[in-house]
């Protein structure tokens, strides 16, 4: 099988997948990020916040 008809036109799912895949890649970290982010937060303790007398 040539590489030339591996590449062809295959009917539109893959240029679907060569945008897809990126934005679901930056989706993913966006989300581990957010999570880890979520997770630190949690863990400060309450003396960060301001104290009101």
């Amino acid at each position: 099988m040539p590489v030339a008809e591996t590449l062809a036109h295959q009917g539109g799912w893959d240029e679907i997948l060569m945008v897809a895949g990126p934005l679901l890649m930056f989706a993913a970290v966006l989300y581990l990020a957010n999570r880890r982010a979520n997770a630190r937060l949690a863990q400060e303790p309450a003396a960060s916040a301001p104290e009101t007398s």
